[in-house]
């Protein structure tokens, strides 16, 4: 009986030992962006909100904003 509890504890050991290198981050998962190039924020020139400098919209001047009726708007 003594050698059937030896083995199963070994067995148990060594699973949780191998499946240990599998788990997933979790805490990188959930945020999407997080790799080697994330996108730079800039703030809206009207409302100030920030927002990646991919989806912002630029005036003449070269100030971004958060979409085309805050451009249309103009500064604060």
């Amino acid at each position: 009986m003594l050698r059937v509890l030896i083995l199963v504890a070994v067995v148990v050991g060594l699973a949780l030992w191998l499946l240990r290198g599998r788990r997933v981050d979790t805490t990188t998962a959930r945020r999407p962006g997080r790799g080697e190039n994330p996108a730079q924020m800039i703030a809206c020139a009207h409302c100030g909100v920030h927002l990646p400098r991919p989806d912002a919209v630029f005036d003449a001047e070269g100030r971004s904003y958060c979409g085309e009726p805050h451009r249309v708007a103009g500064p604060r």
